[in-house]
């Protein structure tokens, strides 16, 4: 059935949407904040205790500016190079009690994943439906996260047959792709998806992921403000900023 009004990607002949998980499909984005807040407020507590420096806690901003969207070691080594802590970098394999960038990195990820177990994982359900419906239309899907957990948390949520194509955190290491804002997982999904990024719909609601979109040449940007900012997030590269993909379908 045709659409009363065209999609805003109509005739620009777009053939998949590439779609990042927390914060458009998943709202795991809030689980992912308190954790860091819960991790690097620990930290500058140390910090501050060990240096005689004051303790400035880690805030909404900081989570925007230096961690949303970013892999996870990354994350840690951005934000606390912001606070001038440099710890040493240890290795993946590290535990959770080594204060180094790997270990606090898993830290942070022992301390997600048992919000997760306990609470459970909230699905945007408009935002899937519109992608199943675009997915019945014809487009290819991908989903791309800087995260190492998109796997089950997809198992867990029953959206693993939402999408063609998966580049997580797990593939990119693998792969050794660089993570937001670099574009190179966008650009992995969209080959997977079998198409270029040219004629792929992009959706991210972080500021460097937007910024992989435009640096990718993805044919159209979608910014979700889950708190970003509309002026941020179409600064950083977003064609459009809407509150929930399926905002889309209020008028189709």
């Amino acid at each position: 059935m045709p659409h009363p009004t065209p999609w805003p990607w109509a005739g620009k002949g777009l053939k998949a949407i590439i779609c990042d998980l927390d914060g458009v499909v998943t709202d795991t984005a809030a689980v992912h904040a308190t954790a860091w807040k819960n991790l690097f407020d620990a930290v500058l507590r140390a910090h501050s205790e060990r240096e005689g420096v004051p303790f400035v806690p880690f805030s909404t901003e900081d989570y925007l500016l230096y961690v949303d969207g970013r892999p996870r070691y990354d994350g840690v080594r951005t934000f606390l190079a912001s606070r001038g802590i440099a710890p040493p970098e240890g290795s993946p394999e590290d535990s959770p009690e080594l204060d180094t960038i790997c270990g606090l990195g898993n830290r942070k990820n022992a301390e997600f994943n048992s919000v997760i177990q306990r609470d459970g994982v909230t699905v945007f359900d408009r935002a899937v439906a519109l992608i199943r419906q675009l997915r019945s239309e014809g487009l290819r899907t991908a989903v791309v996260s800087s995260s190492k957990n998109c796997g089950p948390v997809l198992a867990s949520t029953g959206l693993l047959d939402l999408f063609d194509a998966q580049v997580d955190g797990v593939y990119a290491a693998a792969k050794g792709l660089p993570g937001k804002p670099a574009p190179d997982t966008f650009i992995e999904g969209a080959r997977l998806a079998g198409v270029t990024p040219a004629e792929s719909i992009m959706v991210e609601d972080a500021l460097s992921g937007v910024q992989a979109g435009r640096d990718g040449g993805f044919g159209l940007v979608i910014g979700i403000d889950r708190g970003a900012g509309d002026a941020a997030l179409r600064e950083n590269g977003a064609d459009i900023v809407v509150k929930d993909l399926g905002d889309f379908f209020g008028d189709h």
